[in-house]
């Protein structure tokens, strides 16, 4: 059976999605689709809308057959880091034929001669784009200009979109990991991935989320098979609460410097900068806005503040990095995906979760008692389950579940091929 995978976040499942879905699976040939999906923290370092088992249950129903986690190192990082998981994560599996991205160019051939060029004269754009980045410019920009100067027919776009460099960061991870998987990019079509703007019935997720913030309605965005799922959680009120989340990054921050040491990517300096900003902000929004500067971005920010929520060590993140994904965690499925999973058994080359409580017996008989990467594959997992912990108390209202929800929530089913 020929899969395709897409590498996804869903916040949420929007019409623009369900046509990325329905045209992988065309373009491919795929008569079935995998989806690797961010968990409760984004790439952008941003927490999710709503919860992972809710952006599952709709992908589940928009038609895609197997839906994982990856986990939290790779998919709240930058987008290399992002992209190099992820593409590790569909290898491992041992089911994936083809990796079909979105793109504003919609053209493999461009982004391919870019991604070359990226991989050929890395050390040189590097040190080009220090200079530039000295000068006020942010890395991606800096980035496209020094690869359209040594091949002035590639578009400046196919440099600087947002999903044309995440585009681009999978083809290299694809040519670095050796993968057999195949690359096939299709157009992304309406509203940019930043747009706020509707075309139709098509909004990007950042349109979409706006809208919510407004109380306007969303429906027509979304796909119908996905909005009584989207509809029940929003009623429910398990749905992210900013007010919370600024309320928990200013018990950390108001500390002392000192304590903000040795977190992931705090660099020297910036354990100042973040107290401070701390001290006068009136929301997560105005938090971000006074710590950003050319040097710090603001998706990274967003990113640094995610690893200060949860209390990220950058040493620990930096053995998770080297080791790449240790597992997967399959949120949902069809029968059709379960007849992916079992046909391929014999190639895979990570361990498949589905009940945390029994993931340390499966990670000593995968990679042995007492190894080294037996203990990395259970510290990943306890970020993971710290995630998850703190996204629940993040939630408007997270009911009367258990806020260690992961122990309690069962793999997402879909009767039906």
């Amino acid at each position: 059976m020929k899969v395709v995978g897409l590498v996804t976040e869903y916040n949420p499942f929007h019409n623009g999605h369900l046509h990325h879905l329905r045209e992988s699976l065309r373009v491919s040939g795929a008569e079935a689709g995998v989806a690797v999906m961010s968990g409760h923290f984004l790439q952008r370092g941003e927490p999710a809308l709503v919860d992972k088992w809710v952006r599952t249950e709709m992908a589940l129903a928009a038609g895609l057959d197997l839906v994982f986690e990856l986990p939290l190192p790779f998919a709240c990082n930058s987008a290399p880091c992002f992209a190099q998981g992820a593409v590790q994560a569909l290898d491992g599996l041992g089911i994936v034929d083809a990796l079909c991205f979105g793109s504003e160019a919609g053209d493999l051939a461009d982004l391919q001669a870019a991604a070359r060029l990226l991989a050929q004269h890395a050390a040189e754009i590097d040190r080009q784009a220090a200079d530039l980045l000295r000068q006020g410019l942010n890395y991606p920009t800096a980035r496209a200009r020094i690869v359209q100067r040594m091949a002035p027919g590639l578009p400046l776009a196919t440099l600087a979109e947002p999903n044309n460099i995440l585009g681009l960061e999978y083809l290299r991870a694809l040519q670095q990991n050796a993968s057999p998987i195949t690359p096939l990019t299709i157009r992304r079509r309406g509203p940019g991935y930043h747009d706020t703007a509707a075309r139709g019935r098509l909004a990007s997720a950042t349109g979409i989320r706006q809208r919510l913030e407004l109380g306007e309605s969303v429906q027509e965005f979304l796909p119908d098979a996905c909005w009584s799922r989207f509809e029940s959680a929003l009623q429910a009120q398990r749905q992210l609460d900013w007010t919370k989340v600024f309320s928990v990054l200013l018990a950390s921050l108001l500390q002392e410097p000192v304590s903000l040491q040795g977190l992931y990517q705090v660099e020297h300096g910036l354990a100042q900068r973040l107290t401070g900003a701390a001290s006068t902000a009136k929301d997560y929004a105005g938090l971000v806005r006074s710590v950003k500067s050319r040097h710090w971005t603001q998706t990274r920010i967003q990113r640094i503040l995610a690893y200060v929520m949860l209390q990220v060590s950058g040493s620990v993140m930096a053995a998770f990095l080297e080791a790449g994904p240790l597992y997967l965690r399959l949120l949902g499925m069809s029968q059709n995906g379960r007849k992916c999973l079992a046909a391929a058994r014999a190639r895979r080359t990570l361990p498949i979760i589905m009940d945390p409580a029994g993931a340390n017996a499966m990670f000593r008989k995968f990679y042995g008692a007492g190894a080294r990467r037996t203990r990395l594959a259970q510290a990943m997992l306890e970020l993971d389950l710290r995630a998850t912990r703190l996204y629940m108390a993040l939630l408007k209202s997270s009911g009367d579940g258990h806020r260690n929800r992961d122990f309690f929530e069962p793999v997402r089913w879909r009767e039906g091929p």
